[in-house]
């Protein structure tokens, strides 16, 4: 067994033992279908920050026609590639941020060198000292946050909107995960905000997940067997919040309740290490759409 698997083994494994929750229910095609404009403007965050801007990206930017963007930046190295725009069907502004393949972000959520930090005060002013992230993906986050900040200021203005979208994939999806708590810290009151993510890994500890858990609208959508949800290990006391939607290998859509849920219908349960994962379901597909550019 080689070195980085080893360690994920050990990562990803619970350090105690986890009753099942009640009440697994499954989506109904149109509950299912209603995520699509949503994975589409998140696979979109894989494209070029020239793309998107200019909101020609092929399929992902056709599947949402109506799409006015308004910034977009990054450099797909770096910096992920991040865009903000106004969806007038939803009447929401999008935020979306750029994923990353398997094969890169499996060192991020496995590396010795991680740690749980806390969050930046000036980017997250109020929020507990006891609340720590990834201290990888709060550096990517900070990279883009007051850029995506004042994108989300001058498209709510423009547009008269006052609800709120954070789409993402894999690294895409931390990130995103980080901008809904740094978000509503410096837009008005009555601002509404949602989050749709697709194959999250563990972001934050035990007091991260309870905040997001009170705080956001959250829901962080796993394919079949992907492993990168499952990391990093609940070891190091990473927490997954509730709010996630296990797709199954029979292409059911499980909602499974509470933080991560241990029934073989959720992804704990289904993936309970990564040696029992398959790389290959990360990006999808979700509901036949597949993450990328």
């Amino acid at each position: 067994m080689s070195y980085l698997l080893l360690v994920a083994f050990f990562l990803a494994a619970p350090t105690h033992a986890l009753t099942t929750r009640q009440s697994i229910t499954g989506l109904t095609t149109s509950q299912i279908d209603s995520y699509t404009p949503y994975t589409y403007y998140a696979s979109a965050g894989y494209c070029t920050a020239a793309q998107t801007l200019a909101w020609d990206c092929g399929t992902n930017c056709q599947a949402n026609s109506d799409f006015l963007p308004v910034a977009s930046g990054g450099n797909g190295d770096s910096v992920q590639y991040w865009y903000v725009g106004y969806d007038p069907s939803l009447d929401t502004v999008i935020v979306a941020h750029q994923g990353t393949d398997p094969s890169e972000i499996l060192p991020l959520v496995t590396d010795a060198d991680f740690f749980l930090t806390s969050l930046d005060s000036s980017l997250f002013p109020g929020i507990s000292s006891d609340i720590e992230v990834h201290n990888g993906f709060m550096n990517a986050q900070a990279s883009t946050a007051t850029e995506v900040l004042a994108a989300v200021q001058t498209t709510m203005s423009k547009y008269g909107t006052t609800t709120v979208t954070v789409v993402g994939h894999s690294l895409g999806a931390a990130i995103s995960l980080l901008d809904s708590v740094y978000l509503p810290l410096h837009l008005p009151l009555g601002t509404s905000f949602q989050t749709i993510t697709y194959g999250l890994p563990r972001v934050g500890n035990q007091a991260f997940a309870n905040y997001v858990d009170a705080n956001l609208h959250l829901t962080h959508i796993n394919n079949k067997e992907d492993p990168i949800p499952i990391l990093p290990g609940m070891f190091l006391g990473y927490v997954h919040p509730a709010g996630e939607v296990h797709i199954e290998d029979s292409g059911e859509w499980a909602a499974c309740p509470g933080q991560d849920n241990p029934s073989t219908q959720c992804i704990v349960g289904d993936v309970p290490t990564i040696l029992q994962g398959d790389e290959s379901d990360h990006d999808g597909p979700y509901n036949g759409i597949e993450m990328g550019c």
